[in-house]
């Protein structure tokens, strides 16, 4: 198990980790955490843009907490899938909708 982010406080906490498993072991270790209290959301495997929606005006950039999405000079938008943490926020920045995830 990978941890990609956290936020913790004195009282609270929430991280987004990694579990490189599938299938039933998946299945078994969100029930640990569950049964540990931790309440648990399965992020999206994947986020894409859609080019052809998109119109390249930048308001999913800034929102990133891991700079995974950058603007070209030619201000073209582009998502290095490798540094995204599935966080989502992306999605709701986008004004015309051209970012999902599945």
């Amino acid at each position: 198990m990978n941890i990609l982010e956290a936020r913790v406080t004195a009282t609270t906490g929430e991280m987004v980790v990694d579990v490189p498993i599938a299938g039933k072991q998946l299945d078994e270790t969100i029930s640990l955490f569950e049964e540990a209290g931790v309440a648990v959301n399965k992020i999206p495997a994947t986020v894409k843009i859609d080019i052809d929606k998109c119109i390249s005006c930048g308001a999913c950039v800034s929102p990133c907490p891991v700079q995974a999405i950058k603007q070209h000079s030619d201000w073209s938008v582009e998502l290095d899938e490798a540094k995204c943490i599935r966080c989502l926020l992306c999605i709701d920045a986008c004004p015309v909708r051209a970012i999902t995830s599945t």
